[in-house]
C-alpha cells in the first residue's frame, strides 16, 4: 500500500476530530475573564504557516487575533478569517506585550501560536554576528517574550495551549544552518521548561517541519531543481505545505491533545529519522 501523504493524513485527522467533537467544544469555547470567549493568538498570522493555521482555527469556530508585520497582508488574512489583528515587529518587546494586551483584553487568551521564524543558510564563516542576533531575537527571543507576555492571561483560562515551531535541522545536523538551528534549538529548550514551568494549567508543545513551501522559502522553493532535490531527501519524497502544519498545530491547539505537552513533533516528511536510500 503507497504512503499516505501528510496532508491527506491532517485532512483526515481534522475530519476525524470534528465528527467526534460535541458542539461547541473548540479551545476558545472556553471562557476567560467576565465570562466571555478567550482568543487564541498567533504571531506569523499573515506567514505561510501561521495563516493555515488561522483558517483550520477559524473553521471550526476558533476566535483569533492575528499579529504580524505586513500591513496588507494581515489585512487581508484578518478580513478573511474574520479575526481582530495587530501590527508588530517581533524584534519589538513593547510591540509584542501591546500585541498580547490586545488579544487578551475581552476574553482573556486561550492559546498562542508563535508561527515566526528565519531562513539564513550560510556556512559558519559568512555568518557575522548581526546574522547570529538576528535569527536568536526572531525565533528564540521573540517566542520567550511572547510568552512571558501572555502566561498571565494564559493560566486563567483552563486548558490552554502554545504551539511552538522549530526546524527539523536542530534534530537531523544540516550545513549551513549553523545560525537558524541555534536559535530553533533554544525554542525546543524554551518548550519543554516551559511545558514544565506552565503546567498543569498550560501545555505547551513544538512542531518542528522540514522545508515547507510558504513565501518565507520561496528563495529556495522556486528553484523546481533545487525543490526538487530537496524533495527527494525525504522519505515521502515532497516538500512540505502549510496545511500539512496547520492540522496538527490546530489538534495541538484543541481539547483532543489535553495530555499532550511537552513535545517537539517533527513533520517532516521522515527527514528527521528515515533514510530510504543507502
Amino acid at each position: 500500500m503507497d504512503p499516505v501523504p501528510p496532508a491527506a493524513c491532517a485532512i483526515w485527522l481534522h475530519a476525524l476530530i470534528s465528527a467526534h467533537r460535541p458542539t461547541g467544544s473548540s479551545l476558545s469555547d472556553r471562557a476567560g475573564k467576565a465570562g466571555l470567549l478567550a482568543s487564541i493568538i498567533i504571531f506569523g498570522g499573515a506567514g505561510g504557516i501561521g495563516s493555515a493555521i488561522a483558517r483550520w482555527l477559524a473553521a471550526r469556530g476558533d476566535r483569533l487575533h492575528l499579529v504580524g508585520r505586513d500591513p496588507a497582508r494581515l489585512a487581508a488574512i484578518a478580513r478573511e478569517v474574520d479575526a481582530p489583528s495587530s501590527l508588530a515587529d517581533v524584534t519589538d518587546p513593547a510591540a509584542i506585550a501591546a500585541a498580547v494586551a490586545a488579544a487578551a483584553q475581552d476574553g482573556g487568551l486561550a492559546g498562542l501560536v508563535y508561527a515566526v521564524g528565519t531562513i539564513n543558510l550560510k556556512p559558519i564563516g559568512a555568518l557575522t554576528e548581526a546574522d547570529f542576533e538576528r535569527d536568536w531575537r526572531v525565533n528564540a527571543l521573540g517566542a520567550a517574550l511572547a510568552l512571558k507576555a501572555a502566561a498571565p492571561s494564559l493560566k486563567q483560562v483552563e486548558g490552554s495551549s502554545v504551539v511552538l515551531f522549530s526546524t527539523v535541522a536542530v534534530r537531523q545536523g544540516l550545513a549551513a544552518h549553523a545560525s537558524v538551528s541555534m536559535a530553533k534549538g533554544a525554542v525546543e529548550g524554551l518548550t519543554l521548561a516551559l511545558a514544565a514551568e506552565l503546567a498543569p494549567k498550560v501545555r505547551v508543545n513544538c512542531i518542528a517541519p522540514s522545508l515547507t513551501r510558504t513565501p518565507l522559502a520561496d528563495a529556495l522553493t522556486r528553484n523546481e531543481a533545487l525543490a526538487k532535490a530537496v524533495a527527494e531527501t525525504h522519505a515521502l519524497r515532497r516538500l512540505g505545505e502549510a496545511d500539512d502544519i496547520a492540522g496538527l498545530a490546530a489538534f495541538l491547539l484543541g481539547p483532543d491533545a489535553a495530555w499532550i505537552t511537552g513535545q517537539v513533533i517533527g513533520v517532516d516528511g521522515g527527514r528527521s529519522t528515515l533514510r530510504t536510500k543507502g
